[in-house]
């Protein structure tokens, strides 16, 4: 087979993909990823003059969506989502409810990990400058609706809620993407696809 018609298949498949495809397969997925997003948001640190904590959450919710998916990375999030609100504590610092001024990002992740899962089906993981471009735009997807969510729960102006909910994020942010530019392209070499 050339290499030509080799690449058509490539795209369309996201890494999930590659395992044995069944029903079993599709849940211990989506259950696995929200479980490696629970365990992900305990890595907390907490960011002085901000209510909100630096966590390996959002770096594990846009995994999830790029290795699963969108459909599947979706409802990961969802699960992770609809369980930390009705109590399980695996939200950041093992909260749990829907109360929190941190939990717009929750539900930016949920988003987030849709889209980048949507990217990654087109090939958006395949290289460092696309993977890139996929973990910045989700990213954005996340503040997009944390920084909002913030500024509403905590009666904050929108200018302190970005100095509170964006700007001290943005380096770990810079560090999240490198670290999923060199892990994503490197599974796919890994796969030989």
């Amino acid at each position: 087979m050339s290499t030509a018609a080799a690449t058509p298949a490539r795209t369309g498949v996201v890494l999930a993909d590659l395992l044995p495809a069944s029903r079993v397969r599709d849940v211990a997925l989506v259950v696995g990823g929200a479980a490696l997003t629970g365990l992900a948001a305990q890595i907390s640190v907490p960011v002085p003059h901000s209510p909100v904590p630096v966590t390996g959450q959002t770096f594990a919710a846009l995994l999830v969506g790029t290795s699963l998916g969108a459909g599947r990375g979706f409802l990961a999030l969802a699960l992770y989502v609809l369980a930390g609100a009705a109590g399980v504590p695996w939200f950041a610092d093992g909260a749990s409810g829907a109360g929190s001024v941190s939990f717009g990002y929750v539900l930016g992740m949920l988003l987030a990990a849709t889209v980048v899962g949507a990217l990654a089906r087109r090939g958006g993981d395949r290289n460092v400058w696309r993977t890139a471009g996929t973990m910045v735009l989700g990213q954005a997807i996340i503040y997009a609706v944390g920084v909002p969510y913030l500024a509403l729960a905590t009666g904050m102006s929108t200018s302190a809620a970005l100095a509170a909910g964006l700007t001290p994020f943005l380096i770990g942010d810079v560090l999240k993407a490198a670290l999923a530019m060199g892990l994503l392209p490197t599974a796919w070499k890994l796969a030989g696809k």
